[in-house]
């Protein structure tokens, strides 16, 4: 078809341009050209316009679409006038398709959000997390990872690490006892760092009397420990718990409370049996104790009435006394905060009248003794001013209430004192034990009866061996 050429039928028409705003951003690049932006300086802030030359059929039409030239390169514009889709129908179309590419948009923004919030939280963890750290250190150097030893009371433990017996000290006390007609000496003593030990009936079971609030202290500690109980915890008297003998929370009224702690303190110190009986019942009862001392390695000490078991029905022996002892100093069932409250629980033991009174002047001792008709005992752990230290138990069966049994204990403990209080003598300095000439660990031992104590010579009190 000619394109029609400009005659007096034809009239000429001023149409308005869209605003800006509504021109696709694509078409009006189109008139982005260097003649067009010069023209757009020269002419006012008015919105734009645009003269139309069209036919009068064309002019009286319902409407002029202009559309923007396909080519940026040019300037010119075309007119129609079409009656199909109106500028407002593209502007809604191009809405619609500008809000879904916001919503996608949208969306992709959250998930890229969330996937790097859980990054950066996956790293924060592993950061925070000792565990991780060690554990990827360790793969890293190729060092395997060591664990610090748990507390457990769950594992069978054996404290004792003996080395060799000491025969001499062994026969003097096999003297001492053989002097005592009807006490049979139950005894355990160990140094615990060398290994170097000493016994007599050692493994036989003896009625425990109050030596069996040792283990319960322990357990108790343990329990402190676990977060099981607190040393503030109020613990009631109960009416059924109450027993006689030693101690003052027996005149107590029922339902009075007192806190762990000072239970646990007056069962030691003052060996206070109702203290003792309260303590048994928190801690979960006779049985579930029994099974805690066999997970120790104690073989015969076993609860089996409340106290004051005067028929002597608890049982322990002198080893199982001193495994726990070295058990208790090596830190193995507790933590150093509650091994050393123990210790100092013990230290203030009122009763003094057996093992501390064989210690040589500057030693210390934490203990705990028993005392029923037929048995004395005491168990403990001595430190010397030499800073050694040993573990001791002595025990003995009598005739009812035999006051020979106290003063066979005091003999023990002050020859076996003088033993490992001496100091490491060579092969060639002889230390002595009246009445008995051998050899242990290449030092001579050689009767020296009439020689004062001296560093390098162990000398027995007079009258300890009973008449020669």
């Amino acid at each position: 078809m000619e394109k029609p050429s400009v005659t007096e039928s034809m009239v000429s028409k001023k149409v308005k341009l869209p605003e800006s705003g509504q021109i696709d951003s694509a078409r009006r690049q189109g008139w982005d050209n260097p003649q067009a932006q010069r023209q757009q300086q020269q002419t006012s802030h008015t919105q734009p316009s645009l003269t139309v030359t069209a036919p009068k059929e064309v002019i009286k039409s319902s409407s002029i679409r202009v559309t923007p030239p396909h080519s940026p390169k040019s300037g010119k514009s075309r007119v129609s006038g079409a009656t199909g889709s109106t500028f407002q129908e593209r502007r809604s179309d191009h809405r619609q398709r500008s809000r879904l590419s916001k919503s996608v948009l949208y969306g992709l923004r959250l998930l890229i959000l969330g996937v790097g919030i859980g990054a950066i939280t996956g790293t924060l963890l592993s950061i925070l997390n000792p565990t991780s750290r060690i554990t990827g250190l360790s793969s890293q150097i190729g060092v395997q990872k060591t664990q610090q030893k748990p507390v457990s009371n769950e594992v069978v433990h054996d404290g004792l690490k003996l080395s060799q017996e000491i025969m001499p000290l062994k026969t003097a006390l096999q003297q001492l006892a053989a002097k005592n007609a009807g006490l049979i000496p139950g005894v355990f003593f160990v140094d615990p760092n060398s290994g170097a030990y000493v016994e007599l009936n050692g493994t036989s079971t003896f009625a425990a009397a109050s030596m069996i609030k040792f283990p319960v202290l322990v357990a108790f500690f343990q329990d402190v420990d676990a977060g099981k109980i607190r040393l503030d915890e109020m613990l009631t008297l109960n009416q059924e718990m109450i027993g006689g003998g030693s101690g003052d929370l027996q005149y107590q009224h029922p339902g009075t409370k007192f806190t762990a702690l000072q239970t646990a303190t007056k069962m030691i110190t003052i060996s206070d049996n109702t203290a003792t009986n309260m303590l048994i019942a928190r801690l979960g009862g006779a049985a579930a104790l029994n099974q805690r001392f066999q997970s120790w390695g104690l073989t015969v000490t076993e609860i089996r009435n409340p106290l004051p078991d005067l028929s002597g029905t608890n049982t322990t022996s002198p080893r199982d006394l001193a495994n726990l002892m070295a058990l208790v100093n090596q830190g193995d069932l507790m933590s150093l905060r509650a091994h050393d409250r123990l210790l100092d629980i013990m230290r203030h033991t009122t009763i003094d009248t057996l093992l501390p009174r064989g210690l040589g002047q500057g030693a210390t001792i934490a203990h705990k003794t028993g005392d029923i008709g037929s048995l004395v005992g005491d168990v403990g752990l001595v430190d010397m001013p030499s800073g050694k230290r040993y573990i001791a138990v002595a025990m003995v069966k009598r005739p009812h209430n035999d006051s020979r049994a106290q003063e066979l204990i005091r003999q023990v403990s002050r020859v076996t004192y003088q033993v490992f209080n001496q100091p490491v003598a060579s092969s060639s300095t002889p230390a002595t034990i009246p009445g008995i000439a051998t050899q242990v660990g290449g030092v001579t031992i050689v009767s020296s009866p009439n020689k004062s104590f001296a560093p390098s010579a162990v000398t027995l009190p007079p009258g300890s061996l009973g008449n020669q």
